[in-house]
């Protein structure tokens, strides 16, 4: 079950879950609109490999706005700290930056239940788009759990800031000799 907007403002109040800082203009009829930050994360390499850290730059988005390029990921994140130890919060896009061909939130919508961080989004243009700080690029919904609930404790707990990825930490298996 998803959490209605009168809900998501009752259990934030209630202390279940964590959107901080907090607009209830920025609550809907289901779901919470997340502020884009004032950086981006894209990565340099022309090749990006699962087993090894990524070379990246941090650009601070100017006044003006920056222009996202197709096929390029960049990684930006939220404002907001977003958590919960009772719910699943799922990113999502706004429909009004989807309707401009941008990816908010490409793949790895859930956060794991224990989570808390701002929010790091994984967007990608379909053709030029500008965005500025303080853009509501994303939303977040927040749904029940049904049976034990263990919480997340992983390597992106506390983020601030876009996130690189941290998945060259997953293997056991040797590095590739080049």
């Amino acid at each position: 079950m998803i959490l209605t907007g009168p809900e998501i403002h009752r259990e934030r109040d209630e202390g279940r879950l964590t959107l901080d800082p907090f607009d209830k203009e920025h609550l809907s009829t289901n779901s919470y609109d997340l502020t884009l930050g004032p950086h981006l994360l894209h990565y340099t390499g022309a090749v990006l490999d699962t087993r090894r850290p990524n070379p990246y730059q941090v650009a601070e988005i100017p006044a003006g706005g920056f222009v996202l390029q197709p096929d390029r990921i960049y990684l930006g994140s939220s404002v907001e700290t977003v958590g919960s130890t009772h719910y699943v919060p799922l990113i999502h896009s706004r429909s009004g930056a989807a309707r401009l061909g941008l990816y908010v939130h490409c793949t790895a919508d859930l956060i794991d239940i224990g989570s808390l961080g701002q929010v790091t989004f994984q967007l990608r243009a379909v053709q030029p788009v500008r965005v500025y700080a303080g853009d509501l690029l994303g939303q977040v919904t927040f749904w029940h759990t049904q049976g034990e609930i263990t919480l997340y404790d992983g390597k992106y707990q506390g983020s601030h800031g876009p996130q690189p990825s941290q998945i060259h930490q997953d293997t056991d298996v040797p590095e590739v000799v080049r």
